[in-house]
């Protein structure tokens, strides 16, 4: 066993069917973005990547701050060494981003770019087990895409992964580059962050995937401003 890092509120209702993929890609894809990282010692991004990271990752743009620009969420373990990240849009449209956030104890970064982008919206509560939920991830540097499963367990802690823990335990298909992705429900809002896979050999699906959820998230955050990070 090895552990791998991959770079409608209520309880479950008729709502939260898996015919409803297309209203969730919907109401959330424009918020997900792939990460391109430049690794140290490389002129572009993906090459180099520390082993057991992906060559690229996924990122969130979260509703915080009110100044100019835009914020995105991503795994801390995507972007802490790089020297160079960019983002790239569903359009194709490519943006510098700064490291604006780290909290490597959760496996959390935020990043921030001058443009205007659609933020996700967040869910008003946690999943419950059984109900209906949906990873939008850069699974193999191919670009955002919709995997869908269901919420297998929440409150994970004690893993391995990170020093503080919190997941979302789903088997929605996860794989590499889908770090920093976004865990959704069925009406597209934000429950988590994926962060990594559980697995055997080989660094693919296992169907046992974790997601730091929002509420460790929004922690994270809390503690980013208590030491003067500014949003």
């Amino acid at each position: 066993m090895c552990f791998v890092l991959f770079a409608g509120s209520g309880p479950y209702t008729e709502s939260a069917r898996a015919d409803h993929g297309p209203p969730t890609w919907s109401a959330s894809h424009k918020s997900v973005l792939v990460v391109a990282p430049t690794w140290p010692g490389y002129a572009r991004p993906g090459f180099g990547a520390p082993n057991g990271v992906a060559p690229e990752g996924s990122g969130i743009v979260y509703p915080i701050g009110s100044s100019a620009g835009s914020y995105i969420l991503t795994a801390a373990h995507v972007v802490a060494k790089a020297e160079r990240i960019e983002i790239i849009l569903p359009d194709s449209a490519r943006h510098d981003a700064e490291l604006h956030g780290l909290d490597i104890r959760r496996d959390i970064a935020v990043l921030r770019v001058k443009a205007s982008l659609s933020p996700i919206t967040l869910a008003d509560s946690a999943p419950v087990v059984g109900e209906h939920v949906c990873a939008l991830v850069n699974a193999f540097g191919l670009g955002v895409s919709l995997t869908c499963g269901v919420t297998s367990a929440t409150a994970r802690q004690n893993i391995g992964f990170n020093e503080i823990e919190d997941f979302i335990q789903t088997d929605a298909a996860i794989n590499p580059g889908a770090s920093g992705g976004a865990l959704v429900r069925a009406d597209g809002a934000l429950v988590g962050m994926v962060s990594a896979i559980f697995t055997k050999e080989a660094d693919i699906d296992a169907g046992v995937n974790f997601a730091v959820s929002l509420s460790l998230i929004e922690q994270s955050l809390l503690e980013m401003r208590n030491k003067g990070v500014t949003f």
